[in-house]
């Protein structure tokens, strides 16, 4: 098994705003890249993996156009080069993600989150991209309103509410379903804890994804479609207005 450094959280969990890491390449799998840190979010939970540069000691620029966690183990950290790239164990490299594309991430994954203080029933699906983003309720009555909903979400955005991250107990999470609000995908648990995003006073749920600090940073939204899907499901998506 890799040396991770699971057991420290990656860069891109305690500070969503960092662009750039200085990193050191521990391993590659199938062409693809293991640093031994990472400011580079992993695709999931709805949120795309995120794209950027890796930068070597011999002025080597590598584009990284995808990044996901393994198959195999979901601490190991996969970052996707363009093309295939000859590189080795050890070596040193300047990380750097696109940030005007993962701060549109952050602002639609914390929109999404208000989202579930809006909507009050479970999500089946959830998607995130940088102009819109959508979740998918279980909801069989057709009781949402694309305008209520645009309006509670500006009320919601105005307010700029801190968004915080904190970890809890496998045990403690099993004690409070309310944090797990999808049924699509179950939190990843790390060393026994599972990482909770709390916007104070509007929603807390298990997260492990990239945030604004406060709600005021969304910007405008507005709810331009619900779509029923199925019988139990209903499809409402946003976009940056």
């Amino acid at each position: 098994m890799l040396n991770t450094g699971k057991d420290q959280p990656m860069r891109y969990e305690t500070d969503s705003y960092l662009r750039r890491i200085s990193a050191k390449v521990i391993a590659t799998s199938e062409g693809m890249i293991v640093l031994n840190d990472s400011v580079f979010y992993p695709a999931g939970g709805g949120q795309p993996g995120d794209t950027g540069m890796l930068g070597f000691a011999d002025g080597r620029q590598i584009r990284i156009v995808d990044t996901h966690r393994a198959l195999w183990d979901p601490r190991v950290i996969l970052h996707v080069p363009e093309t295939p790239v000859d590189i080795w164990a050890g070596a040193d490299v300047v990380a750097e993600i696109d940030w005007d594309r993962r701060y549109l991430h952050m602002r639609m994954h914390t929109c999404l989150h208000l989202f579930c203080a809006v909507v009050d029933a479970p999500v089946t699906g959830c998607s995130i991209g940088g102009d819109k983003g959508r979740l998918d309720f279980d909801l069989p009555d057709p009781t949402l309103d694309r305008d209520e909903i645009t309006e509670q979400l500006a009320n919601l955005t105005a307010r700029r509410t801190p968004v915080t991250t904190r970890t809890v107990t496998a045990e403690d999470l099993r004690g409070i379903p309310e944090l797990v609000r999808s049924r699509s995908a179950a939190p990843l648990v790390f060393d026994g804890r599972v990482r909770v995003v709390d916007i104070a006073g509007v929603d807390m749920q298990a997260c492990g994804g990239t945030h604004v600090a406060n709600t005021g940073e969304i910007g405008a939204v507005q709810c331009v479609k619900i779509e029923k899907k199925s019988r139990h499901n209903r499809r409402v998506v946003v976009e940056f207005d």
